[in-house]
């Protein structure tokens, strides 16, 4: 597997990053998580607009999903005709929460270009992969991701405070890209958001390969966070940055 930081900045983005998108690649199939605030613009460094063959939401905050209307867009409106069907895979309302955002109706919505489908906890098949899916711990609901394929994994937080479903999923995974936006000491609300010292103890419980801190807000310490996290787990652990790429 092939992972691309597409972007990372946390809540809204930063200078150097888009909010939250990665692409995951295996076999020529590409998997899109996230498609935050400017990833769409990034994405194209990457692979081609049309080239994208499923994208997973982890939850419907807009830094997580928005960019789905640019790239609506883009695909209803291409000179040679809309591609095929793009699936979407995201909870319960995503096609509806998407019109909204678009200000259109919501029959049909989006729903000519892409596929929706809801995500529940379990798993799938999804080109070459397979697709673990856990509920995690965030005001609104959200899922965290385990991508498999050919005896390596990745797992992908998404948002999340402190969460036995996420330790679980990221059991032994070979890289455990984790949120870690909060910053231990300042931000006290339970059930948002990880910090640092707890994105290092989470990947220690999952007895994780790698870690990689993701999904940090421009006005939180992003070094701070790292130190933090290494405090508190023995394995490697590095910062996101939009552009950077893991082969797995």
């Amino acid at each position: 597997m092939k992972l691309t930081v597409v972007g990372c900045s946390g809540s809204f983005p930063s200078a150097d990053s888009p909010c939250s998108s990665y692409l995951v690649e295996a076999d020529g199939y590409r998997v899109v998580l996230d498609l935050g605030n400017g990833a769409l613009g990034a994405l194209q460094k990457y692979t081609g607009l049309y080239e994208v063959d499923a994208v997973l939401l982890s939850h419907l905050h807009a830094d997580h999903c928005v960019d789905l209307c640019a790239y609506w867009v883009a695909r209803n409106y291409r000179a040679e005709g809309c591609p095929d069907l793009l699936p979407v895979y995201g909870p319960a309302g995503t096609a509806e929460r998407l019109a909204r955002a678009y200000d259109m109706p919501e029959n049909p919505g989006m729903k000519e270009v892409f596929e929706f489908r809801t995500l529940t906890p379990g798993s799938f098949g999804l080109g070459p992969f397979r697709v673990s899916v856990a509920q995690v711990n965030h005001p609104v609901d959200a899922f965290a991701f385990r991508l498999e394929h050919d005896g390596r994994s990745l797992v992908y937080s998404g948002d999340t405070g402190e969460s036995p479903e996420l330790v679980e999923l990221a059991r032994d995974a070979d890289l455990f890209l984790c949120e870690a936006a909060y910053l231990d000491g300042r931000d006290t609300y339970r059930a948002v958001h990880l910090n640092g010292r707890e994105a290092g103890e989470h990947a220690a419980a999952a007895g994780a390969h790698r870690l990689v801190l993701t999904h940090i807000p421009p006005w939180t310490d992003a070094e701070r966070n790292r130190r933090d996290a290494a405090a508190a787990y023995a394995g490697p652990v590095e910062l996101a940055r939009a552009g950077a790429v893991y082969e797995i």
